[in-house]
């Protein structure tokens, strides 16, 4: 059953391959939706420009149906009067043929965008292969096309067929009506239909683009494997990620512990954590945290610290503040200052006494640390 979940297309397609489909030209798109558009912006241009259309095609019609006496014997005079007819005819309809070219390449950012591939345009001869052919025309998507196309030809006839039957007197009564008259209740008729066909089809489009997404969403679905090997091809194998970061803390870990040896002092808590500290003596800055660690880590900076003679100082409120409040390499927090200036100075009386002997130093006890940077003083903090 495992096996069957992985190879079922259960997870949506990832970016990565939505935009693989996309530079191969595979968009969601809308027939039905372009189409009701562009009629859409026909009947507004006829609705618009229709007036201006009708007299230049009138005046046009007349002109070319004058035909003067001279023209019959010049044929140059004739073809330059029918190039000038052509033209004025080009004219008339290029407001109209200029917005439908607009409309109809602006029509596919209502649903999937502009989208230019050039490996859509590349030969597959795969396309020609006759059983991939008869494949795709007994397929369910072709089946779902047959049946838009049944009921979009039912729906669009149907409403056709009730505008002209509503109006079958009045186009029997356009006989009887002058010319002028006649034209123009003629075209109101056919305005009304064409709104009738075209409020038909954006009922179509409304049903259709809603579709063709779910359709395009559902083709372009993952199996759960495919996204598994998606994110270690984008993002590398989890295991090998997690092998290198082993690698670098067990890196950083040893070039903390060479450090160890170099340290004035190591603040424990006794047993929890270690902090080793070093200053510059004649510098300017303040001291600095060169190694810390917990439990296994603070055993080992401690055993460091007995092989290499750096004194151990057991103070658990401020190991506890240095190891919460620092990272490598940093200066101690300034609130600090007062508590590891006395363990600096019982350092270096230590060492004084090393040398040169005399009485030992007393280990510092009580060094203040402000209970906000304690993390025993914490709501909710333990050792």
């Amino acid at each position: 059953m495992a096996e069957d979940s992985d190879l079922e297309k259960t997870e949506p397609a990832s970016s990565k391959r939505l935009e693989e489909a996309r530079e191969e030209g595979d968009v969601p798109r809308s027939r039905e939706l372009s189409t009701c558009t562009i009629l859409l912006a026909a009947g507004w241009a006829l609705w618009v420009f229709g007036d201006g259309l009708i007299r230049q095609m009138s005046h046009s019609l007349v002109a070319g149906l004058s035909l003067e006496r001279t023209l019959a014997y010049d044929s140059d005079m004739l073809f330059a009067r029918i190039a000038a007819s052509i033209q004025d005819v080009l004219l008339a309809f290029s407001p109209i043929a200029g917005l439908l070219l607009i409309v109809a390449v602006g029509s596919p950012v209502l649903i999937g965008g502009w989208v230019f591939s050039a490996k859509a345009l590349q030969p597959n001869f795969s396309r020609m292969n006759p059983i991939s052919g008869l494949g795709n025309m007994i397929s369910a998507r072709a089946g779902v096309e047959l049946i838009k196309a049944i009921v979009k030809t039912i729906l669009v006839g149907s409403v056709a067929l009730m505008v002209v039957s509503n109006q079958k007197n009045a186009i029997f009564g356009l006989a009887l009506e002058p010319l002028r008259q006649g034209s123009a209740h003629l075209g109101n008729m056919l305005g009304v239909c064409f709104l009738s066909i075209v409020g038909a089809l954006i009922l179509i489009a409304l049903i259709d683009a809603p579709y063709q997404m779910w359709h395009y969403a559902n083709k372009l679905k993952m199996t759960h494997q495919e996204v598994v090997q998606e994110s270690k091809e984008a993002n590398g194998n989890p295991q090998i990620k997690a092998k290198i970061r082993q690698q670098q803390r067990e890196m950083a870990r040893r070039r903390m512990m060479a450090e160890v040896p170099t340290a004035d002092v190591i603040v424990t808590n006794p047993t929890h954590f270690a902090v080793a500290l070093k200053y510059k003596e004649g510098g300017f800055g303040a001291p600095r945290v060169v190694a810390k660690g917990a439990d296994v880590v603070a055993a080992k900076i401690r055993e460091l610290a007995a092989e290499n003679n750096i004194p151990l100082l057991e103070a658990p409120p401020l190991a506890r503040a240095l190891y919460k409040h620092t990272e490598l390499g940093d200066e101690i927090p300034e609130t600090l200052y007062a508590a590891v200036a006395e363990v600096l100075a019982y350092v270096f009386q230590l060492r004084g006494f090393r040398q040169h002997g005399g009485i030992r130093p007393t280990e510092p006890s009580d060094l203040y640390v402000p209970p906000e940077l304690d993390p025993n003083n914490q709501v909710g903090a333990a050792v």
